[in-house]
């Protein structure tokens, strides 16, 4: 998977919130084979101790931090941020997120195509956090940014992809965009299903942080994205109306009963 430049052999992104210790977080990415976690400015800002954990995990695993903007609702907001956050993690990588209703927690997605373009002409490496609408995908990709995150359902809602139809035009449309998806998977299924659609890796926290057991179902996801990527290479076989039987009944031996 190629995230502006940089290759990544796993196509997972795992979110750091929400697991119930560092030691938990720290086993279940391991387990994942996330090469890249998320991480919020507002969250590490907290407080030293929990910061001084979380760094010494990310040490120790090699891994590459894709900061956030969650919880921005302006423009303004969302590009002081990601500033802040380039400067903490020493990183030109931001994960933008605009939020634009305070209950579904959907995108503002005006905001969001104007925040990235602000940041991309101040060296920013944008990876927008959006719907799966084709116009604002398009947007994005015509301001410059050369990843792209839809969402498969709302944060946590643990729905799935509730728009297949949607995911597969971004995919037909951007096929050279790395396309991830982001935000609204529960099950490793879900997961496999955007790994068939063709799309490159799946951003998650939820679903693995909120499991009655986190590392095994980060293992989960992780197996489960490969196997869809598999799937998807291999190429998978087209739905068709009616049966086709899958053994011959050319040659097949049949006896008449004596009369």
């Amino acid at each position: 998977m190629n995230l502006y430049g940089r290759e990544m052999s796993s196509r997972l992104l795992l979110g750091t919130a929400l697991y119930p210790s560092p030691a938990v977080m720290e086993e279940a990415i391991r387990v994942s084979g996330a090469q890249v976690v998320t991480v919020s400015l507002r969250r590490e800002a907290a407080g030293a101790r929990a910061g001084d954990a979380f760094w010494r995990i990310i040490r120790s695993l090699g891994l590459a931090i894709l900061p956030n903007t969650a919880g921005c609702r302006t423009v303004k907001e969302a590009v002081t941020t990601a500033q802040l956050a380039r400067e903490l993690f020493d990183t030109p990588w931001i994960k933008l997120e605009v939020v634009g209703d305070d209950e579904t927690l959907q995108p503002d997605v005006v905001g969001l195509v104007e925040a990235a373009r602000i940041l991309l002409a101040d060296g920013f490496e944008v990876f927008p956090y959006c719907t799966e609408d084709l116009t604002i995908a398009t947007r994005l990709v015509e301001a410059g940014c050369r990843v792209v995150m839809p969402w498969a359902a709302p944060i946590g809602s643990g729905q799935g992809l509730t728009n297949k139809g949607g995911l597969r035009t971004l995919r037909a449309r951007f096929p050279d965009i790395t396309l991830i998806v982001d935000a609204g998977l529960g099950a490793p299924s879900h997961a496999a299903e955007a790994m068939e659609l063709g799309y490159d890796g799946v951003l998650l926290n939820t679903a693995v942080a909120r499991a009655d057991d986190p590392v095994r179902m980060a293992r989960a996801f992780g197996l489960a994205i490969e196997a869809g990527r598999l799937a998807h290479e291999a190429g998978l076989m087209p739905p068709r109306d009616f049966a086709t039987p899958s053994t011959p009944v050319v040659g097949t031996p049949f006896w008449h009963a004596a009369g």
